[in-house]
């Protein structure tokens, strides 16, 4: 599997988590990705994500000149964002929980016979 295929399913909470901290623009939700760790995000995959979050009432825009001139989008976090963003913090902490288990637990916990029936091969 590819990391883009394991960002795309945590982008857009990773998203959210930058925006909830406050207002901010484009290009610092990607330096700030980036400084994160997030190596490959460009303007072409982040967009996308800001517009659909903005579709989808889990943040606002608005349009303001900034301090070196040019207008900006500038994008803040809506009341229906912070619970998508508590939701998707659950939901993360309860995958990588799981996952870690699985990949780097010392010993894996086996199915019970008796309460999943007869595993097939």
């Amino acid at each position: 599997m590819e990391d883009t295929q394991l960002m795309k399913g945590i982008l857009e909470g990773c998203i959210l988590g930058v925006i909830y901290q406050g207002e901010t623009y484009g290009y610092e939700i990607l330096s700030i990705l980036e400084n994160c760790g997030f190596d490959n995000i460009s303007e072409g995959t982040l967009y996308p994500v800001l517009t659909r979050l903005n579709k989808n009432g889990f943040i606002s825009c608005r349009k303001a000149k900034s301090p070196l001139g040019p207008v900006r989008k500038y994008y803040k976090i809506t009341e229906e964002g912070q619970a998508r963003y508590a939701d998707f913090q659950e939901n993360y902490k309860k995958v990588v929980a799981s996952a870690d288990l699985i990949l780097f637990g010392e010993k894996i916990p086996k199915a019970k016979e008796e309460e999943h029936g007869k595993l097939s091969d």
